[in-house]
């Protein structure tokens, strides 16, 4: 890989929900890795030399890092730009601090209008009223923030999803840019192994994922694809010595980014794409 324009850093796989599709299978009883807060400095430093121009921090759960606030700071000191993909449950003063610095958005994920269903995919009570608070309260702060609608109605478990309007919602309180995105394949979202046909047909090309782990993976969506481990060798090695194959996408996936976790970095002209 010659064009790193993103990276998504995994930097844990804590998470206070356990929603019932999540594509990294985290949770409570999930790990920081074995990543330090230096190892993940070197990572930042790699992506900025290799020409990224924004990276995205993910988890997990990345507020639930404890130095979150100085890899955001990391990042804008190496002149990129960054995104925490955060499902706002908890948001304290420090991180308040760190995500209003010029440079920062926010992203989250919502689910539905209604506490009931929206609680019922991310398995915690009270998580809608918090998100939807944090993301009233981001806005009132002037953070930019983006916000991703997944549609995982075939759980029959939360009946008929109230999709539209939680766009609907969401544009009420503000949120400019919303999108809608299919349940992926993987993770907790898979009835069997994953499989190509559920990404997009473009990993390897213009981005790169890092785990807890220092795995390091074409895409977030593609973790049983390893190009290597930062800890064994470094990132700019990685990507120019390991070709990625184009990965086959279904006619459903065609044409279509990893949005909304990958922040349409993936699609063309780094749109994202709308419902």
């Amino acid at each position: 890989m010659t064009d790193l324009r993103f990276a998504w850093l995994e930097i844990t796989g804590k998470c206070q929900l356990s929603c019932t599709h999540c594509y990294a299978d985290s949770g409570p009883l999930g790990t920081e890795g074995v990543l330090r807060t230096s190892d993940w400095f070197r990572v930042i430093d790699h992506v900025a030399e290799l020409g990224a121009r924004s990276v995205q921090f993910i988890g997990g759960e990345p507020t639930l890092h404890p130095d979150l606030p100085s890899l955001v700071s990391h990042v804008l000191d190496a002149g990129v730009e960054v995104e925490v993909f955060s499902n706002l449950v908890h948001i304290g003063p420090r991180l308040w601090d760190a995500f209003s610095r010029p440079g920062v958005r926010l992203a989250t994920s919502y689910y539905s209008d209604t506490a009931a269903q929206h609680e019922a995919i991310t398995g915690r009570r009270g998580s809608h009223a918090r998100t939807r608070a944090n993301i009233a309260e981001a806005l009132t702060r002037d953070i930019p923030l983006r916000a991703g609608v997944i549609d995982v109605s075939s759980s029959d478990s939360i009946g008929r999803q109230r999709t539209r309007a939680a766009q609907a919602e969401l544009a009420s309180l503000g949120v400019s840019s919303v999108g809608v995105d299919r349940l992926r394949g993987v993770g907790r979202g898979a009835n069997a192994s994953p499989a190509p046909d559920q990404l997009c047909g473009r990993c390897g090309h213009g981005a790169v994922a890092i785990s807890p782990t220092g795995e390091v993976w074409p895409c977030v969506f593609a973790r049983w694809i390893s190009l290597g481990n930062i800890l064994d060798t470094d990132l700019g090695t990685i990507l120019s010595t390991v070709r990625v194959a184009s990965l086959a996408a279904s006619p459903a996936a065609a044409g279509r980014s990893c949005w909304p976790q990958g922040g349409g970095s993936c699609a063309p002209n780094d749109d994202p794409p709308r419902s």
